[in-house]
């Protein structure tokens, strides 16, 4: 990527919506985007080659077809219409297109319009994330792990070389975003090796961890081997976050993971998550992550009772709690006097911020500063986008190769080892229905495609992946339906 683009600066966010909106207003435009995608002649995918080529990146003009000029005079054509409303130049567009990232993106956004047709909200051609656990191996136990992680790994996970290969596959698919995860990614020999060889092909590489491990030189190392985002989980305050993460000690080695983090110039963020055991205290420790820790993001994740997590059922949190720290949060993300971003993985959090027309628009936890600038747009980009993005814009791989639609819900899709990904991804029926949302049990909702509610959650509690999130102040009667008899239960929906 050219050192002198900073796409932190760009209005990359506005030029998506308005790419999205163009695309989708006109009938004329979706067809066309069957003519332009695809692959050349020498295999390079067409999209991405015009976008390099529109940025000046590609001067070379003499292995062009006809279908390649005219696919480019295409695009240039509905990306000059597309700024206009904007006030964007054409020279800000072309730098916006140096950026590998995004020209990714946006071929995959198109390409799904291509493929999967038209769709509120839409599916990507590829994920747009894959969240990969690398390994079962965690030096920590905590309550809530989604993974059953423990202290060894486990005996079939994907080897070095294949992980590569693996790597290989998202790149030609078009995925945009890897994120390392476990267990506890940093405990495999071969993380940096991978996580350079994955920002090496330009994917957008972030790492989920405990933060224990991070000492001043592995910190540096996370960033001369182009990890660009660190999200380190911290659960609270020093004796209610080693309670949780079942090792004494653990609260201030994670402090001085994310401090070194920050001193060296990563993109930090501390997820925590919010239950029972933390939720006075989110106001302060946002406080404290501001002030003294000085990250760039709070990022409150969503409980959700799978695995390990189901033993600790009784820590979630009722409908008004979610409600007033989705609310918390949006107030503090809202305010000038608040430097760090507050962000949450709760979908319902991009209601809150449609319902607020002259707040920040929040359609994912994955988001930008600029992005929440957008404004006009902000209602047709957040039914795009549609909150809960399991299946559609992003799903999780398990360390041996499992493909699962989240995370959070692992239910098995399939193996990269003996699969065909995009087989998986196009055709499997779970994802059929987790894309039907009209199907889902709060179909009547306004806010259905701008939120959707957590399959993950929908799923532990009612074994659907279309039953209602009991955790939203709209399906509160769901929630007393799992109340009754004064102990939350799992599948009492019918």
């Amino acid at each position: 990527m050219d050192d002198s683009f900073d796409p932190a600066k760009s209005r990359n966010p506005e030029l998506v919506a308005n790419t999205v909106e163009t695309w989708l207003g006109n009938p004329f435009s979706r067809f066309m985007i069957k003519v332009i995608s695809g692959k050349r002649e020498n295999g390079e995918h067409r999209i991405e080659w015009i976008f390099k080529k529109f940025s000046g990146l590609i001067n070379d003009s003499s292995d062009e077809t006809i279908r390649d000029k005219f696919a480019y005079r295409v695009v240039e054509f509905f990306l000059e219409k597309g700024a206009e409303p904007f006030g964007i130049t054409f020279e800000e567009i072309k730098d916006v297109m140096k950026d590998p990232v995004l020209r990714r993106a946006l071929r995959n956004v198109l390409d799904g319009i291509a493929y999967f047709g038209v769709q509120r909200p839409q599916t990507t051609y590829a994920p747009f994330l894959v969240v990969w656990n690398l390994t079962k191996q965690c030096n920590l136990r905590c309550k809530h792990c989604y993974e059953n992680a423990g202290p060894k790994p486990s005996p079939d996970e994907l080897t070095t070389e294949e992980a590569k290969k693996v790597i290989d596959e998202f790149y030609d698919i078009g995925v945009v975003a890897i994120a390392f995860s476990g267990g506890e990614p940093l405990l495999r020999k071969d993380f940096f090796e991978l996580a350079k060889y994955a920002a090496d092909k330009d994917f957008y590489v972030s790492v989920a961890t405990n933060g224990t491990l991070i000492s001043k030189d592995v910190a540096r190392e996370l960033k001369e081997s182009g990890v660009q985002y660190v999200e380190i989980s911290l659960d609270g305050f020093e004796e209610e976050h080693d309670e949780f993460r079942g090792i004494k000690g653990t609260w201030r080695r994670t402090i001085q993971g994310i401090k070194n983090c920050v001193e060296v110039g990563l993109d930090t963020a501390v997820a925590t998550t919010i239950t029972k055991h933390n939720y006075k205290n989110i106001e302060k420790l946002i406080e404290f992550v501001e002030k003294e820790l000085k990250a760039n993001r709070f990022l409150a994740f969503n409980f959700v009772p799978t695995r390990r997590g189901k033993d600790i059922i009784e820590q979630d949190l009722e409908p008004e709690e979610r409600e007033k720290i989705q609310k918390l949060l949006y107030s503090k993300l809202k305010s000038t006097d608040c430097r760090v971003q507050t962000l949450s993985t709760a979908p319902q959090y991009a209601r809150i911020a449609i319902q607020d027309e002259n707040g920040p628009a929040v359609f994912t936890h994955f988001t930008s500063q600029a992005a929440m600038n957008v404004k006009g747009k902000a209602r047709t980009l957040g039914e795009f986008i549609g909150g809960c993005g399991a299946g559609r814009l992003y799903c999780g791989m398990e360390p041996n190769g499992d493909i699962v639609p989240c995370v959070f819900l692992p239910i098995k899709l399939g193996n990269i080892r003996e699969q065909n990904f995009m087989d998986i991804w196009r055709n499997h029926p779970l994802l059929q229905k987790i894309r039907n949302r009209n199907e889902f049990k709060c179909n009547t909702c306004p806010y259905l495609y701008v939120c959707g509610g957590c399959r993950a959650r929908a799923y532990a509690y009612f074994n659907d992946v279309q039953a209602p999130d009991p955790g939203c102040i709209h399906n509160k009667k769901y929630w007393d339906i799992l109340k009754r008899g004064g102990d939350i239960k799992l599948y009492a929906y019918k």
